[in-house]
Order: C-alpha cells, then structure tokens, then sequence
C-alpha cells in the first residue's frame, strides 16, 4: 500500500529513459490518488518505453517533453515548472541523466530543469544494469549529488529485464512515495543510531503452543519509520509479527525473549538511543517439549512451570555506557501512575504508557509521556505520527543526555 504524505504537494516529476519508467506509472497513479498535482516532464528516450498520453492520464496534465515546444507562453518550462514545485522526483535516474545532473549538463528539459532547480527538495531513483551502476563514473556522479543534497533513493537489488541479477533495479513506488516523504521531515537524528525493539515475543511450551501477547508491532514499526526519516540509522529487533519488513530499516527478526536479548546486545555498541517497544513475556515455560503435548481422554491438565525472563530494558538501562533509553508500558488501568512506577522500576529518562486493551491491533494510539518531570499527554492519532511526535522528543533529548536518570 502506498502511504500518503501528510498533505497535499506540487510534484514535479521527471521520467528519463529506461525500461522501469513502466514503474513511474505506479508513482503517478499513487500520487494523484493521495490528493497531490503531479506534473511529468520525460525525456525523449522515456517516450519510447512509455508513451506521454499515459501520463496525461493518469495526472490529468499534459506532459512536457520538449524545450523547444513548451507548455508554457512564455516558452520558459524549464524555469517555471521547477519553481512551482514542492519537490522534484526524478524515476528513473538513468546513467546518463545522472551524469548530466553530476556535471551541470543541460541539453533537454528534464536536464536544464534539474539545473535550475534551486532549494527544492529533490530524489533521484536511479535505474540501470548492475555493471553500468558499478562503474566507477556513475559512482562518482553518485557521490557529487548527493554532496549536492540529492537524495539518492535506491537502488535495490533482484533481478533486471537483462535477465542479469545485482544492484541496478530502480526502487518500487511505494519505497519512492517513503522516500519523498522523508524530504519533509526534520532531519534532528542524522548521523544518530537508533536501536528499537517491537512486537511480541513466542515462549514455546511444546512444538505448536506457546505464550505471546497480542501486540501487532505496529507501534514499533511507526517509530523506525519516524526515525529513519529524521536521518537515523535504524535497527529494528522484532518479534513474531504479520508486519511486512520496514524500508530503509535493518530488520533482525527474533522470536524469544532470550533470543530478543542476545539480538539487543548485539547490536548496541555505537548506539545513542534504544527504545523498547516490544512486548517482551515476563515469563516462558521452564520446560519446552520437542512434541506435541497431547490430551487424553480423563487425563488431567499438565502443570505449566514457568521461568522469568530478563528484563532488557532494565539491564541495557543500567549499564555505564547506556544509550538513552526508552521505555513502553501497555497498562489496563490507573495508566499514570502504573506508567511513573515503572519508569522508575526500569531506570529510564523517558517511558510511553498507553492503554494496551484499547490499542492493541489498531492503527490510531494515545499515549502519554512520562519524565521525572510529569506526564505529556498525546492525543489519539495514526501510530505514525505518534511515533513521529515520540522520536522527536527523543531527539530534543538526546544531546544532553549521556546517561538515563531515574
């Protein structure tokens, strides 16, 4: 599904030439259903793999292909579509329109147009054979732009219409429609790494029971979402969930609380913030049988001996060098004062309490936030912008902090 950017925007977008311009159909359809304008400006060469009337149609504006024969009176297209434009989205960015971008090259419209861009927001979503975009050139023309503050979107890896496989593949639409929303968020956690922990965990009793609970991960994956667009390097250790894997987000899929553990500590070397979303079970069975337990007729119900798990948040949170830690706490009842309790059993600067009854599996939360210095309430909202709303309290945090205070 593509994810809508919060409000409506003038999207410029440039098509150059190369067979994922078929793809840029998807990025138009997505845009225009989400409410924004999008007017396509494409290359010759894209015209041969798809043809301008498609674009018209599907944004409703007539496609600009040629300087000597713009749109505009006044002959100028190159100049006034850029300017009236929120962002610019070049997709596909062949090698050739890179090159010409890199070296301040302008011999067609798309070209003098990404000249004449100025301060607007712009993503190039390039698109070639893996040899062409290892070539040491193209890498170079990589690396001028984004110095130049281009976002480079891509590309991915998989198979090509060469029939070859490597990197090259130009980003699916929705991964763009993530990738320009980025371009409108602050960038508060660049150049931080932030280490987030979702979703539930499995304590397995035998080969098919176990104890979990109903946590979605939802939450969890709103927050690396929110803090990868404010620039962090994000690691996301999760539980068992039907969540398709984050863009931009290095997933380590766990299924135990000690398996979660051990992921944890792993990674958390370097890291500046960890925060401990995840519905990590207090308890696991002492014993996890191979098979499966069966009943039997007037046999009385096995007893369940369970263990306790370790609590990580306390552990990390305690350590000398401890990031800023971040707590969660999904309370029934009383959820002020069970969320300050734990905040102080936990030893952590910040803890997000919610009502998990009223939480669970949805796509909207409240929630509060609590400090040593009170609570904040957050108003009932998408998970996303919650999530939103939370890193960027934790990124006002970060820079005077070196150790969390209970």
């Amino acid at each position: 599904m593509i994810n809508p950017i919060p409000q409506s925007r003038h999207i410029l977008l440039g098509v150059s030439g190369g067979v994922a311009a078929y793809k840029a159909c998807e990025l138009v359809r997505g845009l225009t259903k989400a409410g924004h304008q999008v007017q396509v400006v494409m290359t010759t060469a894209a015209t041969h793999f798809v043809g301008p009337a498609t674009f018209q149609a599907l944004s409703g504006r007539p496609v600009a292909t040629d300087q000597w024969q713009p749109l505009a009176a006044n002959g100028m297209d190159h100049i006034d579509l850029v300017r009236a434009a929120d962002a610019l989205v070049v997709a596909p960015a062949s090698a050739d329109c890179l090159g010409k971008a890199a070296n301040g090259l302008g011999d067609d419209l798309l070209s003098t147009l990404v000249l004449a861009r100025g301060a607007v927001p712009t993503v190039f979503a390039p698109a070639m054979n893996r040899e062409m975009w290892a070539n040491a050139a193209v890498q170079r023309n990589v690396q001028r732009l984004c110095e130049d503050g281009v976002r480079m979107a891509g590309p991915a890896s998989g198979e090509q219409a060469c029939g070859e496989v490597g990197e090259g593949r130009m980003i699916e639409p929705e991964h763009i429609m993530l990738e320009l929303e980025a371009l409108f968020q602050p960038k508060a956690l660049a150049g931080r790494r932030v280490l987030i922990t979702a979703g539930p965990t499995f304590e397995p009793w035998d080969a098919v029971r176990g104890l979990t609970n109903r946590s979605s991960g939802k939450m969890g994956w709103a927050l690396a979402r929110a803090a990868w667009e404010q620039g962090a390097e994000v690691t996301l250790v999760a539980g068992p969930t039907a969540l398709p894997p984050p863009y931009g987000v290095r997933l380590l899929p766990v299924e135990t609380a000690l398996q979660m553990r051990a992921a944890v500590l792993a990674a958390l070397p370097g890291v500046d913030a960890l925060i401990a979303a995840a519905a990590v079970a207090d308890w696991r069975p002492s014993q996890a049988h191979a098979g499966k337990l069966k009943k039997q007729p007037d046999q009385q119900p096995p007893v369940l001996q369970l263990d306790t798990n370790p609590d990580i948040l306390a552990e990390i949170a305690a350590r000398p060098d401890a990031p800023y830690c971040v707590g969660f706490a999904a309370e029934a009842d009383d959820l002020l004062a069970n969320a300050q309790a734990k905040r102080q059993r936990k030893g952590v600067p910040l803890l997000v309490g919610n009502l998990g009854p009223q939480t669970f599996g949805r796509d909207d939360n409240a929630c509060v936030l609590v400090d040593a210095h009170g609570a904040t309430e957050l108003p009932r909202a998408s998970k996303l912008e919650l999530g939103r709303r939370i890193v960027s309290e934790i990124a006002l945090r970060l820079p005077s902090c070196s150790k969390p205070h209970p």
